[in-house]
């Protein structure tokens, strides 16, 4: 008879330390302990990884399309003249300016004449109206480059003077969004992917992405930049075709494809170096 105070223990094993039937229970234990492990490491892996997907697709910025040739009469800044595309950063979503606008422009008031010497061409100052960026300012900008000792009118063959929107031009400096710019530049067969700028006959386009951010790892200041994009595509509307760096370490010509690269060259914005009118190779 069984003692109630004592039932019977169905379903266990005796668990005299030490014996057989002891060490057949600590060691099923230890599986159960192992295979759980394995099942939560499993679980973290994936959602690791779950993570790291939705934090690549959900990153700012990353490679931008490739840039088409420059068509007949016109330069996309920086594009192979093979028509070979190369990627760059688009637009930073968080950076002071819209991607596109109104496609409107306003216009700076004339200034002072720039250059010593020579031949004089006139130009207008135009800012995509709608983006924050006062047009004074910008004109402002431009004249300081193309109006220092190192630009083009060190030549002294060539002054440069901005005139009011009233009076007749030989070119006009456009400072557009990223859409605009891309539109524009379109017009005549560019495609800039909304991430460079060109030059079509009488107009010099600048994308105001890179007026205001540049390009990653250019190697000097923003105010450097600013005048190659510039000197860049005025040297276009004066005739001048691209080059290539003349050997590594030296300074880049203007006219080299400095926005998609300096080639082993150094950062550069000035067609005059040291008082010299300073080229690379030509490149066909």
């Amino acid at each position: 008879m069984t003692n109630p105070a004592n039932p019977p223990d169905h379903g266990r094993f005796p668990t005299r330390p030490g014996g057989r039937l002891e060490r057949a229970r600590i060691a099923a234990a230890q599986a159960r302990r192992r295979r759980r492990r394995t099942v939560a490491l499993a679980l973290l892996s994936v959602a690791a990884g779950l993570l790291t997907v939705g934090l690549v697709h959900t990153r700012p910025g990353g490679a931008g399309p490739g840039v088409a040739a420059a068509g007949r009469g016109g330069v996309v800044a920086g594009a192979a003249s093979t028509g070979a595309g190369r990627s760059g950063p688009t637009t930073d979503p968080g950076a002071r300016y819209p991607t596109t606008g109104p496609g409107t422009f306003g216009y700076a008031a004339a200034g002072r004449m720039l250059g010593a010497a020579g031949t004089v061409r006139r130009y207008h100052v135009a800012v995509e109206q709608g983006m924050g960026q006062e047009t004074p300012t910008f004109a402002a900008e431009v004249d300081a480059v193309l109006g220092d000792p190192r630009g083009w009118t060190a030549s002294r063959k060539l002054r440069l003077q901005r005139v009011g929107k009233a009076t007749t031009a030989q070119f006009t400096v456009f400072l557009a969004t990223p859409g605009t710019s891309e539109k524009m530049c379109a017009t005549a067969g560019l495609h800039t992917e909304r991430y460079g700028s060109c030059r079509l006959p009488g107009q010099v386009v600048l994308n105001v992405a890179r007026w205001l951010s540049g390009v990653p790892d250019y190697g000097a200041s923003l105010e450097v930049y600013q005048a190659f994009a510039l000197n860049h595509e005025l040297g276009h509307e004066l005739g001048e075709e691209h080059q290539g760096c003349p050997r590594p370490g030296a300074p880049a010509p203007v006219m080299l494809q400095q926005t998609y690269g300096l080639r082993g060259c150094a950062p550069n914005g000035w067609p005059y170096v040291d008082g010299q009118r300073y080229v690379g190779p030509p490149i066909p």
